[in-house]
């Protein structure tokens, strides 16, 4: 008569580290700040001119790991344009529109639910049925934000931001097929396009830029600093990390914490104004785009917004 070995108890995945716990939660404080950074800093300067400025910083830290070769350049020209001057300019124009940070960063996580979308248009990738309920949950909530009579003020700003958040989706999903460029090397790629692009742009579109400059605090220079080195390069850097260590639905989820960060700075130090309506449009909004996160477990955090 034999006996049954014991039954094996179901492999669970590793919980998360401390040091992996740190490096979420300082993303999630550094995009958030982030977004209230933009607000500030585009009330003093022009918006095409603060993206110059945000990548000439960027640029510095990141003109090194630029280097040859480069393939897949094709794909690669599409994300350089379209994620940096394109999606950067949209969203510095869409702060610079705004009386408030809080729908604008509510509105900037529909790349997420963009992002299904697109693949499923683009690359033919299965769209489930809970990420489409998502998507659809994201877009009324979004909706029903900015039909708040105070939130409605700022529709423009919201509709800008929405294709920023579009832009960036696109960006995404090519970002899928690009897999043999290093992270560091992308982002130093798509910063010295956005520098003289949004420079550009801001010559020929803007006036005022010297008397800006001069009239800048140190708080709105600490603003550029903030989006240059801690966005575009360290959070950026800690992404990559942890998406190494763990599949990107392990991470992603955690991301979306990044607005409740903006509304909160928002509320408490820019003047935002929150009512119940912004509220759950804002939460009905987070909600969507949670489902669709936790659906699509395929998403590259590496993708997310910087």
């Amino acid at each position: 008569m034999t006996t049954q070995a014991p039954a094996r108890p179901p492999v669970r995945p590793h919980a998360l580290t401390l040091l992996e716990i740190a490096a979420i939660v300082a993303i999630i404080i550094i995009w958030g700040v982030n977004n209230a950074a933009a607000k500030v800093a585009t009330e003093v300067l022009p918006p095409m001119f603060t993206g110059a400025l945000r990548f000439a910083i960027a640029s510095v830290c990141l003109v090194w790991f630029v280097r040859p070769p480069f393939p897949n350049w094709k794909s690669l020209l599409i994300i350089v344009l379209v994620g940096g001057p394109i999606h950067y300019g949209l969203i510095y124009l869409a702060f610079w529109l705004a009386n408030d940070v809080s729908p604008v960063s509510v509105a900037a996580q529909l790349w997420i639910p963009f992002t299904a979308l697109f693949a499923f248009l683009l690359l033919g990738e299965k769209l489930s049925r809970a990420a489409l309920s998502g998507l659809i949950i994201a877009f009324v909530g979004v909706a029903w934000m900015t039909a708040d009579p105070h939130a409605l003020e700022d529709w423009k700003a919201i509709l800008v931001v929405i294709g920023a958040s579009a832009a960036w989706a696109i960006t995404t999903v090519i970002a899928r097929r690009t897999t043999s460029i290093p992270p560091l090397k992308m982002q130093g790629l798509l910063a010295l396009v956005a520098l003289p692009t949004l420079a550009f742009a801001s010559a020929f579109t803007e006036t005022g830029q010297v008397d800006a400059v001069r009239q800048a605090t140190p708080l709105i220079w600490m603003c550029m600093a903030w989006a240059g080195v801690l966005s575009s390069v360290l959070a950026t850097s800690l992404v990559f990390w942890l998406v190494q260590r763990r599949e990107a639905g392990r991470v992603t989820p955690y991301f979306l914490a990044t607005p409740v960060v903006s509304v909160l700075i928002g509320w408490l130090f820019v003047g935002d104004v929150l009512t119940i309506q912004i509220l759950t449009g804002a939460a009905l909004t987070m909600g969507g785009v949670a489902v669709v996160a936790l659906a699509e477990r395929g998403l590259r955090a590496g993708a997310a917004k910087a």
